[in-house]
């Protein structure tokens, strides 16, 4: 069963952040943080991963990234905060 990936990356605690979608959350965090994706995530080293949340379908993605990139900042930070207070990196999480 194919599943689908929103997250979210900072560049430190409370800094940066930037909302993503992937089918493959592991290669697509990895490439992020190994500089492979032009723009955003690299030009401000948008490198941590500090949440993420699973989907059954690419629509269900989709709507909850577009809802969550039209969020204030504060509700950003409280959503990472409810299950990552410490802003840890999931990075070593995702990849076990």
């Amino acid at each position: 069963m194919r599943c689908f990936w929103v997250y979210i990356l900072a560049s430190r605690p409370g800094g940066t952040l930037y909302v993503g979608i992937t089918n493959d959350l592991v290669r697509r965090i990895y490439e992020h943080r190994e500089g492979f994706v032009a723009g955003f995530t690299k030009r401000y080293r948008v490198k941590s991963l500090v949440y993420y949340e699973q989907h059954d379908t690419a629509v269900a993605a989709i709507q909850r990234e577009k809802n969550i990139k039209h969020w204030p900042r504060e509700w950003k930070i409280d959503l990472i905060a409810s299950l990552n207070p410490d802003w840890q990196d999931l990075y070593d999480e995702i990849t076990r």
